[in-house]
C-alpha cells in the first residue's frame, strides 16, 4: 500500500463512522452489481478485464455518488495535482495544428487497436471546441475563445495542461478523463491542445 492509499484508508475510515449502516447496503449492492458487468466481459487485446477494476478515488467517488465530504475531496485532489508530469524543457505551448487533430480523433485503446499506437483526445465528443466545427457534444463546457477570454499566459498554461492531464486534480469526481494520468495522451500530445485552446493563431480564439 502507498502513501497515497494509506492516507486515504485512513480517511475514509473516519468518514464510515458517520454512514456505517447504509455504507454497508450500499457495498453489498454495488459489490453484486459489478460482479454481474464483470460476468458479461471478456478480456480482448489490449483491453483486459483490469479495466473494470476501480482505483482509490473512483472508490471514494462510487461511495459519495459524486459528492465526497469536502476535506477528503480536497486531500485526493492535492495528491493528484502532486501526480501530473510537466514538460522537462517547460515549454507547454505546442503545435496548434496537431493539437486539432487529436481533438478530432477518437482513434485508440480499444480491444482492436494494436498497443503503443497514438491514441486520440475526442474531446469533441463534450466540448465545443473551434468554431468551425459543427459536430460537438455539450457533456463538457464550451471552450471557444478560451485564451482570447482567460489570457495565455504562463498560469494559464500550466491551469490548462495539469486539467487536460488529470481533470480530477481540480474536480474529484468529473467525468473528464485522467488523460495524461493513465497514459491515453502523451505530454506532447497535451502541449498540442494547450496550444489549440490558448495560441492567438488558433481558430478557437479567432
Amino acid at each position: 500500500m502507498n502513501k497515497f492509499d494509506k492516507i486515504l484508508a485512513a480517511a475514509l475510515a473516519a468518514f464510515a463512522a458517520v454512514t456505517a449502516t447504509s455504507a454497508l447496503a450500499d457495498e453489498d449492492h454495488r459489490s453484486r452489481a459489478i460482479a454481474m458487468v464483470k460476468s458479461d466481459f471478456q478480456a480482448k487485446g489490449q483491453a483486459g478485464l483490469d479495466r473494470l477494476e476501480t482505483d482509490a478515488l473512483q472508490h471514494v467517488c462510487n461511495k459519495y455518488s459524486n459528492n465526497p465530504p469536502h476535506e477528503l475531496a480536497a486531500l485526493i485532489a492535492n495528491d493528484q495535482l502532486a501526480g501530473v508530469q510537466y514538460p522537462a524543457d517547460g515549454k507547454l505551448l505546442g503545435d496548434w495544428k496537431e493539437g486539432e487533430k487529436i481533438a478530432q480523433s477518437g482513434r485508440g485503446f480499444t480491444w482492436t487497436d494494436k498497443p503503443g499506437l497514438p491514441v486520440g483526445g475526442n474531446c469533441y465528443n463534450c466540448h465545443e471546441i473551434s468554431p468551425k466545427e459543427l459536430a460537438f457534444g455539450t457533456l463538457g463546457p464550451s471552450l471557444r475563445n478560451l485564451g482570447k477570454l482567460r489570457g495565455n499566459g504562463p498560469d494559464m498554461q500550466k491551469y490548462v495542461f495539469s486539467k487536460i492531464y488529470n481533470a480530477k486534480a481540480f474536480n474529484v469526481c468529473s467525468a473528464m478523463p485522467r488523460f495524461g494520468h493513465i497514459g491515453a495522451l502523451n505530454v506532447q500530445q497535451i502541449k498540442d491542445l494547450v496550444a489549440l485552446l490558448l495560441d492567438p493563431e488558433s481558430p478557437v480564439n479567432k
